[in-house]
């Protein structure tokens, strides 16, 4: 059975840039509070004229330039989000049609914010299977359109993006076994629920999960990979909140790698974090080519899935 890699990576973010200090003045909130809890100092918000699959459309259009394809060069398309507001035509299909990729099977995956790693492990698995030869893998989501923009305790949190990436068969891989799971009796625990949809949580259950259970998970992930946690050269987590992004990285014993704080710039773009964080780091030379990478998401449904990928 061949495997398959990352070819290559891309992102985007839409231009309006909200900062705490803009958020000071439409709730009960402040720079101080905000920056203490969650290490959020900006975020990028979409306007009303900007759809999730264009976000997506344009991070897939830059993986593809890096990669050196083209559109006709793709036969899987896979998408994760949460916040398609249209049952369908689905994101892959428009997306599809917004690159022009011609005849494609496309999908959406809602895994929440473990959404980019649960298609990226549908993309690989597809491809060593032989029912693809080459897949955009993509994580977009607007949270701006879910979010009640009154309630402080979830509008600070938020923002908008796209990460993609370009999977290819290659006979020495690049992409390690995946781990994932759930607690479906806490998908409590996460929401994006109602008419119109709203995104809700349970903050501390969140973060009592994430502090206790996650590492230990993470090293399984390296395990299935045949590495150790101090090989890995970075950690890409979903960037959810630096008090849970630091502490998890520290527990997993990842000593030498670089650690994605792109939450500090982005706040929590759900399926987009982790694409959009790894592509910051690749464009920024942070990880070289070859080097091991740890992919870890989780949150929605209290959903995770992880594997350690070679980075493009």
């Amino acid at each position: 059975m061949i495997g398959s890699r990352i070819a290559a990576v891309g992102h985007y973010q839409p231009a309006r840039v909200l900062t705490n200090e803009d958020l000071a003045g439409m709730v009960d909130t402040s720079d101080e509070w905000i920056t203490s809890r969650v290490g959020i100092r900006t975020r990028h918000i979409a306007g009303p004229d900007e759809p999730v699959d264009e976000l997506a459309a344009h991070a897939a259009a830059k993986a593809l330039a890096a990669a050196g394809r083209t559109p006709a060069d793709i036969d899987l398309i896979v998408v994760a989000t949460s916040t398609a507001i249209d049952r369908s035509p689905n994101m892959a299909a428009r997306v599809a049609a917004r690159l022009g990729v011609p005849g494609p099977a496309a999908m959406d995956v809602n895994v929440v914010c473990a959404g980019f790693t649960h298609a990226l492990a549908t993309a690989d698995h597809a491809v060593r299977a032989g029912a693809a030869r080459r897949a955009l893998v993509v994580g977009a989501d607007k949270m701006s359109d879910v979010t009640d923009w009154t309630d402080r305790s979830t509008c600070v949190l938020v923002g908008d993006g796209a990460g993609a990436a370009v999977v290819e068969a290659a006979e020495d891989g690049g992409i390690g076994p995946v781990l994932w799971g759930s607690v479906p009796e806490m998908g409590h625990a996460v929401r994006i629920e109602g008419t119109p949809p709203r995104f809700a949580q349970e903050g501390q259950s969140v973060y009592r999960w994430a502090a206790t259970r996650l590492p230990a998970i993470a090293r399984q992930v390296c395990e299935k990979a045949g590495l150790a946690p101090e090989d890995l050269a970075a950690v890409v987590l979903h960037q959810a909140n630096l008090r849970i992004i630091e502490p998890l990285a520290r527990r997993l014993g990842a000593v030498n790698a670089v650690v994605a704080r792109d939450v500090t710039d982005s706040g929590n773009t759900s399926a987009a974090s982790i694409p959009l964080a790894f592509s910051k780091l690749v464009e920024r030379g942070a990880v070289a080519a070859g080097d091991p990478v740890l992919l870890f998401g989780f949150g929605g449904n209290l959903s995770y899935a992880g594997q350690v990928v070679r980075c493009p």
